[in-house]
């Protein structure tokens, strides 16, 4: 672990020393859990962005998109139930004076529990070599066993105390897991008490006559109360999905670990309408579909796993989450839920206005039932950061830093280098520059050795660089370096562009 936080340190200082991410108001001492995306996280942002609306929206004749307001009525959130329900479980080391959500020291806890029993298995593994039912041990020994079964009553005390609010006895748990901070080692916890998650703000020209208002804390609900308007003007038909990207705001508890956990956040949902009953059908669908998106990025599987809810929100039938396997550990990236009718139902109720569907195959009208992927941005962006963070040694011994970012999402597609600053070398570099950046965002640099350019484009991941020298002007040929392997090859200018395309193509 010690190992894996090293890791993690690095890649916060790399994505501050070369522009991907800052701190917000850094000069100001900043603000805490906020952050800034810098001149190439926003051009690793965007790629993501439109890798993700292309294959929800573009490629499928079924999904369409929308941009909902952040501020929506209060009676918005009031109807989804957050004013009601929207909080967490908060408690506090009176030693550390530091703040925790109860629920997750618990999960921590039960996180230990199963390496304990995962390192049974690696040890018996070892021992028995071929011949090991991996199965049969773990339904046998007697240490997997009890280990088990702590897990089970952990998970059946702590659900039920969070399903009922009885926050009393979730800090009995804690105390009866001996749980200690992880900065003081103490055990001198205050009590648990509920933290609400909502910003609110006032709307009006006086504060005194202004109302309160919220800042979403998720964007779904403005697909919800825009089904009717959508679902009618583009004459959509069941089933049928809406996809929305924007910014969603949450007052957390425990807000670090860099951009995993912010205050103010991106996500990128589609909700999708489905005939009550065929559901559990789409629910499956959509979980096989996303894993194959985050696939399609080129990040190996074993980095990804699923994880199925066992404590559903109050609103589903069915959830599943996608975790990536961060420096941090295993954590949630995306959650794919079957909502049921639970939304729409609500919105109808509050609003008075009639929500439902007149289905014409089976001549009957209803409140459709909703299947929602909803992935993190920023996770995302830090999940491809952390896969693409590599520290190598060179056969000459010296060492380099390269950000293996997939091609088609690298923030820069190709770098042009003059050789030397003189002999009419960045006249022309700039003239092939000119022609590629209508096509691909470009980089164009003539300061330092070669070499140094080419460590500087390593370190911010971009696939190809294009070297211009004396022999350009006798063949019209400039030389083509591939980050990852370090190749280069001599090409013809004329098939520049071509070369890039291709190369970024199969990527895809």
């Amino acid at each position: 672990m010690a190992n894996n936080e090293d890791k993690f340190r690095k890649i916060i200082a790399h994505a501050k020393e070369y522009g991907f991410v800052f701190q917000s108001s850094e000069i100001y001492d900043g603000l805490s859990a906020v952050y800034d995306y810098g001149q190439y996280g926003v051009e690793l942002k965007n790629n993501i962005k439109d890798y993700w609306w292309k294959s929800m929206v573009q490629y499928h004749e079924n999904i369409v998109g929308v941009d909902a307001a952040i501020f929506m009525h209060p009676a918005v959130w009031k109807a989804s139930g957050h004013v009601d329900a929207f909080s967490d479980p908060m408690i506090d080391n009176k030693d550390s004076k530091k703040r925790y959500r109860a629920d997750v020291l618990v999960e921590d806890h039960i996180v230990k529990l199963e390496g304990k029993i995962q390192k049974e298995v690696t040890k018996a593994a070892k021992r028995f070599g071929d011949s090991f039912d991996e199965e049969q041990f773990s339904n046998t020994n007697p240490r997997v066993l009890s280990n088990k079964k702590k897990i089970e009553d952990i998970k059946q005390r702590l659900y039920s105390a969070m399903k009922d609010k009885r926050l009393g006895d979730v800090k009995t748990l804690i105390e009866d897991l001996g749980i200690v901070c992880p900065i003081s080692g103490s055990r001198n916890w205050t009590d648990v008490r509920q933290f609400d998650l909502m910003f609110s703000t006032r709307i009006g020209s006086l504060s005194d006559e202004a109302n309160e208002i919220y800042l979403r804390p998720e964007t779904a609900q403005g697909i919800f109360v825009n089904y009717l308007n959508i679902q009618k003007t583009g004459r959509m038909k069941i089933p049928f999905g809406i996809a929305q990207m924007g910014k969603a705001f949450r007052n957390e508890i425990v807000a670090r670990q860099f951009i995993f956990r912010m205050r103010e956040f991106e996500q990128m949902e589609m909700q999708f309408f489905v005939r009550p009953g065929d559901e559990i059908k789409w629910f499956d669908y959509w979980k096989e579909e996303r894993m194959k998106w985050h696939l399609g990025m080129g990040i190996p599987q074993e980095k990804y796993k699923f994880h199925e809810h066992e404590n559903l929100a109050h609103y589903a039938n069915a959830a599943f989450d996608i975790e990536f396997e961060f420096p941090i550990g295993f954590k949630e990236l995306e959650g794919i839920h079957s909502r049921t009718d639970f939304d729409l139902k609500s919105h109808q109720e509050y609003s008075g206005k009639k929500i439902q569907y007149f289905d014409p195959e089976i001549n009957d009208s209803y409140i459709p039932y909703v299947v929602e992927t909803s992935i993190g941005l920023d996770r995302t962006f830090l999940a491809v950061l952390s896969n693409a963070y590599t520290e190598e040694k060179l056969e000459d011994g010296s060492e380099r830093i390269v950000m293996k970012i997939p091609p088609f999402l690298a923030p820069i597609k190709a770098a042009v280098l003059p050789l030397v600053k003189k002999d009419g070398l960045p006249e022309k570099a700039m003239e092939i520059f000119d022609k590629l950046k209508y096509n691909y965002m470009c980089f164009y640099e003539e300061k330092d050795s070669i070499g140094k350019r080419y460590r500087r484009q390593d370190a911010i991941g971009t696939p190809y660089c294009f070297t211009i020298d004396h022999q350009t002007f006798e063949d019209n040929t400039v030389t083509i370096r591939e980050r990852d392997s370090m190749k280069q090859d001599r090409i013809g200018i004329d098939r520049i562009s071509e070369i890039i395309s291709e190369r970024l193509k199969s990527n895809k």
